[in-house]
């Protein structure tokens, strides 16, 4: 049974939410103002259900464990006298490990501390990533080559040197995936650490709902909010309708997650908070119609477009109008409230988004991903073949969270190891992968090649190798056992598939993807995590300005959400997530929309892979 929330929990939530007020992407529908003209063409007169109530479960939690790394190749170590080292020691008793300090002593195990983040919303069995690294004095010189075996999860904490464990809300294991080109002399910080993508499963659901605020708590507020949202929204449970509001007490709703809004959580509390208590049929025309005037003002556009969403069907037209206006921000708007309507009417501006205005395009293509019509399909299938490779990487991401099983997009699971995906598209070659939530390799275009001679390692066991010409030696050179080789051609994609079929990782074709592109040996486009990032500037043009001068007037940041199916890391807002927590570079929709390739450094990839680096 859940544990329900007490009144004094919900007390220092709501105090916590008005305090984190002036950071919360929530506050887009509590910017209106107070002079009487603007309330009463905003329809002030009604009441919200963010009035009334805050979101409850929309931050990330951290679960953590001590595990044990394993098949080094004599880079571990025994870590020293710790709580982390007795709290290893009494799980692996737990599990019957016979002589369990032998078994940390061994130069092909190491201790490590393993790390994971809970995005708001996760669902039992989710997968998520989880970071290990070697702790000081944790004895380990490298974990390359490692596999974490299972770890249980939990939120802990350490007083008076001991450790102190909550529940168990997860399992981790896998291979960890090390920076390839970390030197075994000069980076032993990075060899120290690593990432198992998708390693960690969920296994519990987080809650989501909503706490009153204290001057209107009571039971039947309490229901009323609960029947204005199931009048909105409604899921299906055994082919049985059902609501996504139970009001478990006089402070606290529960919420179901809406499918429509399964990688856009922030999203679905945004317009969960824009529906209308209570209106008679006549008093919500009128609203649509003022709804309608100001969704075409820019400054007021988002705003209205989510309110228009949480209307509902009856607020299709408005949005449409919406999408016919000459400014690309109220276009934009209009399209992605539409898109979650379901109507083929947003497929095409929403496409105009993604190729024109990068402060816009992780919004647009996570809306044509819930958008349910071939038109937006086609306008996704059409993105796989631009230049800007965040854009087409962005496109395959959206078609796979469209369809995981469509053809273009559904690729194999290659040794059982990682998603691998071979397109036949258009555009540039392009080779993709991937350091968040699962791994995967996706080749934009076939039969890409490899320059010859060159000598590549693929992890500690695995080379590749050719003096030239067309055909290329993958060996695997392992203590007892037999060499084993095997001869392909220069293609990339037999290549992956000999080195998986020598018993590599995911994190061993990295390494020799890297390795090859460092070498000069890749003449593809190799890039990592080419996604689009949420919190660009959009430069609004200025009144009376002509939108192609080179003057601009007010600059905002784009969206009203931070999606999921898109972006990678974990899934909420990267400042959120201790793990992939980067400060990507400052973009605006004024820049041109294709990003050109540039070179990387040797160590990008870790950097990228740990949310540090800056190109």
């Amino acid at each position: 049974m859940r544990r329900l929330i007490t009144r004094r929990e919900c007390l220092a939530l709501y105090c916590g939410m008005v305090s984190l007020a002036g950071c919360s992407g929530w506050n887009v529908l509590h910017t209106r103002s107070q002079s009487p003209d603007d309330a009463e063409s905003a329809g002030s007169n009604v009441r919200l259900v963010g009035d009334m109530a805050v979101p409850f479960g929309m931050y990330p939690a951290k679960v953590e464990a001590v595990g044990l790394v394993t098949g080094l190749p004599g880079t571990g170590g025994d870590p020293a006298p710790s709580p982390q080292r007795a709290a290893l020691l009494a799980e692996m008793q737990t599990r019957g490990v016979e002589n369990p300090n032998s078994v940390l002593a061994s130069a092909n195990t190491a201790l490590v501390l393993i790390r994971g983040v809970l995005r708001p919303g996760i669902q039992k069995g989710d997968h998520f990533d989880v970071e290990v690294r070697v702790p000081a004095q944790g004895g380990a010189t490298s974990l390359r080559g490692g596999y974490l075996l299972e770890a249980r999860l939990k939120q802990m904490a350490v007083l008076n040197q001991q450790i102190h464990e909550g529940h168990v809300w997860g399992l981790a294991q896998g291979p960890v995936m090390v920076d390839p080109a970390a030197d075994q002399e000069r980076d032993r910080v990075l060899l120290g650490r690593g990432r198992i993508l998708g390693g960690g499963v969920a296994l519990k659901s987080r809650q989501l709902g909503l706490v009153l605020k204290p001057e209107f708590q009571g039971v039947l507020n309490s229901s009323r909010i609960a029947h204005a949202l199931d009048k909105r929204f409604h899921t299906f449970e055994k082919g049985v309708k059902v609501g996504v509001a139970t009001a478990k007490t006089d402070e606290f709703i529960e919420l179901t997650l809406h499918p429509k809004y399964k990688d856009n959580i922030a999203r679905y509390m945004q317009v969960v908070r824009a529906v209308v208590l209570q209106e008679s049929a006549t008093g919500r025309m009128q609203r649509i119609a003022q709804l309608r005037q100001r969704l075409l003002d820019p400054v007021t556009s988002a705003e209205a477009a989510l309110e228009l969403e949480a209307i509902g069907p009856d607020s299709a037209e408005a949005l449409i109008g919406g999408t016919q206006a000459s400014d690309p921000e109220v276009r934009f708007y209009a399209a992605e409230a539409l898109a979650y309507l379901d109507r083929r009417e947003a497929a095409e501006p929403l496409g105009e988004a993604a190729r024109q205005q990068p402060a816009f395009r992780v919004f647009a293509l996570t809306a044509l991903s819930v958008l349910d019509d071939y038109a937006a399909y086609e306008q996704l299938r059409e993105l796989l073949a631009e230049r800007s490779a965040e854009t087409r990487y962005g496109a395959f991401r959206a078609l796979w969270a469209m369809n995981p099983a469509d053809a273009l997009v559904a690729g194999e699971r290659l040794g059982g190891r990682f998603s691998y995906h071979v397109l036949d598209t258009a555009g540039p070659a392009m080779i993709h992968a991937t350091r968040s939530r699962r791994p995967e390799i996706v080749l934009f275009g076939r039969h890409q090649r490899l320059r010859t001679p060159l000598m590549i390692n693929a992890g500690n066991q695995v080379m590749v190798t050719s003096r030239g010409g067309d055909e290329i030696t993958v060996s695997k050179f392992s203590a007892n056992e037999a060499d084993q080789k095997r001869a392909v051609s220069p293609e990339v994609d037999e290549v992956i598939r000999a080195i998986v079929d020598l018993g590599g990782t995911y994190p061993d074709v990295v390494q020799a993807l890297q390795e090859a592109k460092t070498a000069g040996a890749l003449p593809s486009r190799f890039e990592i995590d080419a996604l689009p990032e949420a919190g660009r500037e959009y430069n609004r043009v200025a009144e009376g300005e002509d939108q192609q001068g080179g003057s601009v007037g007010i600059g905002r940041v784009a969206g009203n959400s931070v999606p999921d199916a898109v972006p990678g890391p974990a899934g909420s807002n990267p400042a959120d997530d201790p793990i992939a927590n980067s400060k990507p570079k400052k973009k605006t929709a004024s820049d041109p929309p294709d990003s050109h390739e540039k070179p990387h450094s040797a160590t990008g990839f870790f950097a990228r892979m740990t949310g540090r680096g800056s190109d």
